[in-house]
């Protein structure tokens, strides 16, 4: 076992497939899988037997369950596929999921505001991303291209694994995906032989830059047909400390959240899930319009916070061997989200008051049938539908006088977006070194925008075939060639067409209910190494992304002087980049990884020429170095650096985000240390930018955190 030496959980042998292998000689193995491993908790507990620690970021021999809604292992893939278990999630001892894949293999943290944060896959974000959790998604129909606080709202410490697939995955998972998909994969009770209480796990975690205190408490037990888990998770955090010991006054918040599983085995190969989870931050401040930034003299806001931002979500899932000849597998998944976006903002000089309640209630099912045809095909096949409804109120208080008012909603109260689905994908092999992947989508999407005082309300019905091409080459032992070509897809959704109201950088967005839906055109081609002590992937990608969806000036400014944007179909981007990762490991004692990711994006202009792309992250990275003196230590060394981004859109030189003339790179050096005092006690610590720098990575609204140690400690009792 490598990289994760203090990970516990079931053996990957019986639900990994051998590398480079055709599925005829993995049937038995795949059987296994489906069978004793069947639940998507052991697929990730196999992930942390064989993936590398925090700080190597990439994992070749691992399974992984998303590229392909089959599982396969990530060197079999023939996507780009990123993978962290939930220990090095846990390892990066994050405010939030996000931050936890900072400079990982082809993905970019940028942060609002602490408490929210967003993923960038090549040049792309928010809804151009699409987040899953356990297979359902999280994106709604208020889900903006902005960065977001909503994966914020996934509790950073119940993850089994957290899966990216970088690149457009629109025929499997729909629209959303064009940038790629990051999945969250949450711990699963498994049903066995033991009765009762089967563990009992605890984590403190104390740091000093944000005065941070955490805890989780979980409990999970069960019998031979039945299990059931458990857990609570708890993190506070004060004012933040940069880099100059200066504290960002308001940065601080809280976060709560609770979960419980229950899994029953119903015999003969099938299963039962049914989970629940809640999340919420009571009080979110957002920095960046609290605090001024650059070019301003004065912040945009006088009050500006989430109250509250809060998930709850219901998932039921029921597998079971095929009900008919030619089917292996069934599954069926059903889920209910609902997400609350309540806002109390009021503007700098003003004495009215916004208060604002939004919600989301986001309703879905997938079907979805695996087929083997003729020992070297395996095909998956199914539906998806999913309904979305908002609702959305606001009233103006006089601060002066305590009268409250109804005032326009953010969004159109009673509008409604659902999308229906029929895909298909497979692969298959040619010989024992050729597999060729691929798949198609048809989509059909009805929005409903409701009439309001200020704008009619309409009905569009976009509807797209997306379709993908893969081919996984085995070029000799461990090494393999990937190349794929697909199209990816996103339907302008309700924040697109109706939102209404006051906006960051001193913007009013008005509506526009004529929009076109976006698509992107990308290819990739990479190697990927796995032979003896090397691990390695290189990919270089090229993406075509069409009718992009941007909030444009219209030449009108509020009477309180906001500039007035609506969403336009403007232009096209051309983005492409390189996306780089290698870990050497020689023996159990010591191993070295480093991680390098570029980016460029053009934008091309309605009225000709061009200029950089929005948010385009620099070129960035990690480097390390990891020794284990004694079996039961480790010691991680790494850096985290990025160069200066002064490629700037002419919408980011006038954000007061970013810097006008440009952000100036930076490097930071970490170490982690980590020692198993006994069996199930694990202590931990992790120093932070080392020598206090104070920098800010591209985009974000806030400096990152100075000088940080941060303490945990971890105990799992198994009776």
């Amino acid at each position: 076992m490598h990289g994760v030496p203090f990970s516990s959980g079931c053996s990957p042998s019986g639900s990994t497939r051998m590398r480079g292998t055709p599925p005829g000689r993995a049937r038995r193995v795949f059987a296994c899988a489906r069978t004793c491993l069947g639940t998507l908790l052991c697929a990730g507990l196999a992930l942390a037997d064989n993936a590398p620690d925090a700080g190597g970021g990439y994992a070749l021999d691992t399974v992984q369950v998303t590229g392909s809604r089959r599982l396969e292992t990530v060197f079999d893939a023939s996507s780009a596929v990123t993978v962290l278990t939930g220990d090095q999630v846990r390892q990066a001892m994050p405010q939030t999921l996000p931050e936890a894949l900072r400079a990982r293999t082809g993905t970019y943290f940028q942060q609002t505001t602490p408490g929210q944060g967003t993923v960038i896959l090549r040049g792309l974000k928010g809804s151009q991303v699409l987040h899953l959790v356990d297979g359902m998604r999280l994106n709604n129909a208020f889900f903006r291209s902005a960065p977001n606080q909503y994966l914020a709202l996934v509790d950073p410490y119940n993850v089994a694994a957290l899966e990216v697939i970088r690149g457009p995955s629109s025929t499997l998972y729909g629209g959303d995906a064009m940038g790629g998909v990051v999945q969250v994969l949450t711990p699963e009770p498994v049903p066995g032989e033991a009765s009762g209480v089967t563990a009992v796990e605890s984590l403190a975690l104390a740091g000093t830059a944000d005065q941070a205190r955490v805890g989780r408490f979980s409990v999970t037990g069960g019998g031979p047909r039945i299990a059931a888990s458990t857990g609570f998770t708890y993190q506070e955090y004060g004012h933040r400390k940069t880099g100059d010991g200066d504290r960002v006054v308001p940065s601080d918040y809280r976060s709560r959240a609770y979960d419980a599983k229950g899994v029953a085995d119903l015999g003969q190969g099938a299963d039962l899930m049914l989970s629940a989870q809640y999340s919420e931050q009571p009080n979110t401040p957002r920095v960046d319009e609290l605090v001024p930034g650059f070019g301003q003299t004065e912040p945009a806001s006088e009050e500006f916070a989430f109250h509250p931002n809060s998930r709850r979500f219901y998932h039921a899932r029921l597998r079971m061997p095929g009900p008919v000849r030619g089917i292996d597998r069934l599954t069926v998944h059903a889920a209910r989200q609902v997400i609350v976006d309540d806002r109390r903002t009021r503007d700098t000089g003003s004495t009215d008051r916004n208060l604002e309640d939004n919600e989301s209630d986001l309703r879905g099912i997938t079907l979805q049938a695996d087929s083997s045809v003729a020992d070297t095909v395996q095909i998956s096949w199914g539906l998806e539908y999913y309904t979305d409804e908002i609702t959305s109120r606001r009233r103006v208080e006089d601060t002066r006088t305590g009268e409250v008012r109804r005032v326009a909603s953010r969004f159109p109260d009673g509008s409604s977006l659902d999308s229906t689905a029929l895909f298909v994908a497979g692969d298959a092999w040619i010989g024992d070194v050729l597999r060729v992947s691929g798949g198609l989508r048809y989509s059909r999407f009805d929005i409903d925008i409701e009439a309001t005082d200020s704008a009619p309300g309409t009905a569009l019905e976009p509807d797209d075939v997306t379709g993908n091409i893969g081919l996984w080459i085995g070029l000799g032992p461990g090494l393999a060639l990937v190349t794929n070509a697909g199209r990816g897809f996103r339907p302008p959704n309700i924040f697109d067409l109706g939102t209404l109201g006051p906006r960051p950088g001193n913007r009013f967005n008005v509506a526009n209910d004529d929009l076109d839906p976006e698509s992107v055109y990308s290819v990739d081609a990479g190697l990927k190494l796995d032979h003896g002590p090397w691990q390695a992937e290189a990919f270089a990608y090229y993406s075509r992304y069409e009718d992009r969806i941007e909030s444009v000036p219209t030449g009108e400014v509020t009477a309180d002087g906001r500039i007035v944007v609506r969403s336009e179909n403007i232009g096209e981007v051309t983005l492409y980049g390189l996306e780089t990762g290698a870990r050497y490991v020689p023996n159990e004692r010591w191993e070295a990884y480093g991680v390098l990711n570029w980016t460029r994006g053009e934008d091309d202009l309605p009225g000709g020429g061009d200029q950089p792309a929005d948010r385009i992250p620099p070129l960035n990275g990690r480097a390390g170095l990891l020794v284990r003196p004694w079996p039961d230590v480790e010691v991680d060394g790494f850096a985290l650096f990025a160069a200066e981004q002064d490629r700037l859109s002419d919408r980011d030189a006038g954000d007061p985000r970013i810097d006008p003339d440009g952000t100036p790179g930076w490097a930071t050096w970490n170490l982690r240390t980590a020692w198993r005092a006994r069996a199930g006690l694990e202590l931990e610590l992790l120093l932070e930018n080392l020598l206090d720098k104070r920098y800010r990575e591209h985009g974000s609204g806030i400096d990152a955190r100075g000088f940080n140690g941060v303490l945990s400690v971890r105990w799992n009792l198994q009776p």
